[in-house]
């Protein structure tokens, strides 16, 4: 909702400060009939302190004036023709009130939209809990701003009175230099007569005595100034520190701790252009701590040498990564990144553009760097098209550096010994300049370092999961915690699964219930006996789960894996149950009619799904149990899809709890003249033994033998196929209901 519409919308105290932002400097009928128009411009884009930015300010207000004229011209009747008189007169006098000085209609714009919303704001906040959240963000930008203006109106009237004192001062030394004069012309009288001494010196002496009077008084004065000016001077730089540490300790950590998460598959970052423009105020005000003129320079020693590191931190802290380069680096395989500097704008290098380099480091190389340690001798690998120069974007204020076709031709792995494979050998890109400001009186060199990487494709999703979810700002490279909470991994295992699976469905309680067992091999279904529950970085990926040959990660990996190629649409549609345990499978189905069936992963492969399903038990007459198949893994999908495959097995007929399978799975079905018919042979002649064969009790006449006797070796007691025996045969059925097709699923593969 507009907030011109909202504002109208205020009561009692709020309603009458809305109207005292109003005058004639900016009258409330402007922002009435033009609310739409100032509310679509861009007015935070515009940077007060920057007198090039005049220029856009002026189209701004000549923009404002055309669409005054617009709306008075369209005016009708005969209240129109008091409004179109009104509005012109509106016109002229913003003109005539802005047209030599547009930034301050920009200023006095951009002061009532920010009260505007600030009163909205706290209007919404007093009725409606949830409305502080959603401002939360927008109210902490509001005060970052409002700080600035803080910051403008201190450093404004430090300027002023600045210039007062260098009047005073002005004025003191020709008052010194007529006192002077004085005592010369008294020292000259020595050789005057007598009686023309007597005459001239008692009229000189008073006017010594007067003007060193003055001098004296006005000495203590200037004195005084110079002091006041000082503890102005140290207001302004506490007000600077404080927005330093809000902006670079707090607002530019949270954009590359944003950075870092969106590898994992968080929300994009967003907010770098609200930086940009927040870092050149910082140097704007920083440069503004102008020297003061008299015998107190000593004072100000400490105040000079702060503020020199508040600009060298400011320079050194908004070098940053833009884009990050991939997590996984392969040789000969070309790359990008982009690095910007948030102050370039400000610092003039871009008439003499640095240029940037990109090299590779090892992980000890990283740590010695933190050290300051000289490590420039040192070379981890190479990299092709590695330099780069900066270029600079006027329209956006922005200097960056766009690396486009970076490839890693090689690179030198250490000496790997202890539990730390090569897979877990980690490595970064290191991008480093050099530049002056200040015509050589600063020079500085600036590095930034990307979040780790790796040059080996097994084992590193992990790797970078863990490192992106559980690394802390400044760590030593790189350093992360060897275990963690598990709800905190849980949601970073949610936000990597729907960030694979590109899916809104994420991991609900029961799943992360499911996992939690998984992980600490635990039956218990109760969430809270896991909040206090730690897993190391060895259980999740070093160790391998009890009875099977692969990792926790591995297992998980391998459900993503699966899931994005072969079954996105179902796990939408919430067809796939997915994570739950056979036992959990045959509670679940025991209790529903035969022909009811579910998907769940397997627990005992990884990337694979099975079918259980509830039947009767053809070895006892009347007892019913739980079939599970063999699991379907992404080979299997690529020869037939999950759809067609549950369309194939006639004994399936709801999905569980109760929904009738075609009107789950029907959309997804290959249309009839895509699949393939067979003949139909004798089944006692042909027996073919199929991993999806139908359930004894439900199969319909079918032009398969669907089942073998009961004494089948494949089938163990529990009523599941044993997978080592039957992998022999489950393959040759393939191969038999691959040829029949092949011509027509050449170009229709499912």
């Amino acid at each position: 909702m507009a907030v011109w519409i909202q504002a109208q919308q205020l009561q009692g105290d709020a309603l009458h400060q809305m109207q005292s932002l109003y005058g004639q400097h900016f009258p409330i009928e402007v922002r009435h009939y033009l609310s739409q128009w100032i509310e679509g411009q861009l007015w935070d884009a515009i940077d007060l302190e920057n007198p090039q930015e005049e220029i856009k300010a002026k189209r701004l207000l000549d923009s404002l004036i055309q669409e005054l004229q617009k709306k008075a011209e369209h005016q009708v009747g005969e209240d129109g023709f008091l409004l179109k008189i009104k509005l012109g007169h509106y016109a002229s006098q913003l003109k005539s009130t802005y047209d030599r000085c547009p930034l301050e209609l920009v200023r006095c714009i951009k002061h009532i939209l920010y009260t505007e919303q600030r009163l909205v704001r706290e209007a919404t906040n007093s009725s409606s809990p949830v409305g502080s959240l959603m401002d939360s963000m927008s109210q902490k930008y509001h005060q970052i701003n409002q700080a600035f203006e803080e910051l403008r109106i201190l450093t404004q009237d430090t300027e002023n009175d600045l210039r007062k004192l260098q009047h005073n001062q002005e004025y003191f030394i020709i008052q010194y230099q007529e006192s002077l004069r004085i005592q010369a012309q008294l020292s000259s009288l020595a050789t005057l007569p007598p009686a023309d001494r007597q005459l001239r010196e008692p009229s000189l002496l008073s006017k010594r005595a007067t003007v060193e009077a003055w001098l004296t008084r006005e000495a203590n004065t200037l004195q005084k100034y110079r002091l006041g000016l000082a503890e102005k001077h140290q207001k302004t730089l506490a007000l600077l520190r404080k927005q330093q540490t809000v902006i670079l300790d707090d607002e530019l950590i949270q954009w590359k701790r944003r950075q870092q998460l969106a590898g994992n598959g968080g929300p994009p970052e967003g907010g770098l252009d609200i930086l940009q423009s927040w870092c050149p105020h910082m140097h704007t005000y920083a440069c503004k701590f102008l020297p003061i003129p008299g015998p107190i320079e000593e004072l100000l020693t400490e105040l000079n040498s702060t503020i020199t590191d508040i600009i060298s931190a400011l320079v050194t802290s908004t070098f940053i990564i833009e884009k990050q380069p991939p997590q996984v680096l392969k040789t000969q395989t070309k790359f990008a990144a982009t690095v910007r500097l948030l102050v370039g704008g400000k610092l003039n290098v871009h008439m003499n553009p640095p240029q940037v380099k990109a090299t590779i480091i090892s992980e000890q190389q990283a740590k010695a760097l933190l050290k300051n340690e000289n490590t420039r001798n040192d070379s981890s690998g190479e990299i092709l098209n590695n330099n780069c120069v900066m270029e600079y974007h006027q329209t956006t204020g922005t200097l960056s550096a766009h690396f486009r076709n970076m490839s890693l031709k090689r690179i030198r792995r250490s000496d790997r010994r202890g539990a730390e494979s090569v897979t877990e050998e980690k490595f970064t890109i290191l991008f480093e300049s050099q530049f002056s400001v200040g015509g050589n009186e600063l020079v500085f060199q600036v590095k930034v370092s990307k979040s780790p990487l790796v040059n080996h494709h097994y084992s590193i999703l992990q790797c970078h999961m863990w490192d992106n979810a559980f690394a802390e700002p400044g760590r030593v490279p790189f350093i992360v915690p060897d275990k963690v909470l598990w709800p905190q991994l849980c949601e970073a295992l949610n936000m990597k699964y729907k960030a694979e699976v590109q899916s809104n469905r994420g991991l609900n309680e029961e799943n992360l219930v499911f996992l939690a067992q998984k992980a600490f091999s635990s039956s218990s279904v109760n969430p809270e006996d896991y909040r206090n529950m730690t897993m190391t970085w060895s259980q999740f990926n070093r160790e391998s789960l009890p009875g099977r040959n692969f990792t926790f990660w591995q297992w998980f990996d391998g459900v993503m894996e699966l899931t994005k190629k072969h079954l996105k649409p179902h796990w939408n549609d919430g067809a796939i149950l997915g994570f739950v345990n056979k036992q959990q499978a045959q509670d679940m189905l025991m209790s529903k009619p035969n022909g009811t069936f579910l998907l769940r992963f397997s627990d005992s492969e990884i990337g694979g799904i099975t079918i259980a399903w509830v039947a009767e038990n053809p070895n006892k007459a009347g007892e019913r149990m739980v079939w599970n198949l063999m699991p379907y893994t992404t080979k299997d999908f690529s020869i037939r899809s999950l759809a067609d495959r549950i369309s194939d097995l006639n004994h399936l007929l709801f999905l569980y709890p109760d929904r009738p399978k075609d009107e789950v799975f029907s959309k997804y079905y290959t249309p009839p003249l895509c699949k393939f018919t067979t003949p139909n042979p004798d089944p006692a002649a042909n027996p073919t033994y199929m991993d999806h064969a139908a359930s004894p009790a439900v199969s319909q006449p079918h032009a398969y033998g669907l089942y073998p006797p009961i004494g089948d070796p494949m089938l163990d007691a529990d009523g599941d196929f044993d997978l080592d025996d039957t992998m022999d045969v489950a393959r040759h059925v393939e191969e038999l209901l691959r040829r029949p097709m092949e011509g027509q699923w050449s170009g229709h593969q499912s």
